[in-house]
């Protein structure tokens, strides 16, 4: 694609993101409006609606475990595991508030989440490793989305305080 069509792209996907989560029944139109682009645009890289969303819960996903790599590049592994987490809870209240527009793409027989598993394991696989962790990155992962779903940000923190400490333990070392 041409340096300006990627733009559009990111563009509307971010414009979606916001609407999807903050607006009930926002219009493609209002999408494209928002973003500074023609609906022509919108359609070209987006057909439908579903399209949209889906692109949209593709890209969050994609961003959170293309910064697991990132993470340990810039950070010692705990600090960089703990990041992680704080956002994939971040991700996990995204993915709650597109809820109503992926209930849309799903019931077309589209399942946005068919390889979302294996992607975040295979993140979770990445940060758990320099800790010479015991832990399954499944187990991570069922826990992480435990704490997520609990909506009380003073209690997550403290949650997540526990599962670095079990994953810290498990590895032989301690929390900092």
């Amino acid at each position: 694609m041409r340096a300006d069509a990627v733009r559009n792209r990111g563009l509307l996907i971010e414009v979606a993101l916001d609407a999807f989560t903050h607006e009930k029944d926002v219009t493609l139109g209002a999408i494209a409006k928002k973003a500074g682009v023609g609906i022509g645009t919108l359609y070209r890289h987006f057909p439908t609606r579903e399209a949209l969303i889906e692109a949209v819960y593709r890209t969050e996903l994609e961003k959170l475990c293309d910064a697991a790599p990132e993470l340990l590049e810039t950070h010692e592994p705990e600090a960089a595991l703990r990041e992680w987490m704080n956002r994939f809870i971040a991700y996990i209240t995204t993915k709650h508030d597109l809820k109503d527009a992926l209930q849309a793409v799903i019931a077309l027989g589209v399942n946005p989440f068919e390889h979302s598993r294996a992607k975040l394991v295979e993140a979770i696989s990445l940060l758990l490793a320099p800790l010479d962790a015991t832990t399954e990155p499944l187990d991570v992962m069922t826990m992480l989305v435990a704490v997520a779903q609990n909506g009380d940000e003073t209690q997550a923190k403290r949650l997540l305080d526990l599962v670095m400490a079990g994953i810290l333990h498990g590895a032989g070392r301690t929390a900092r």
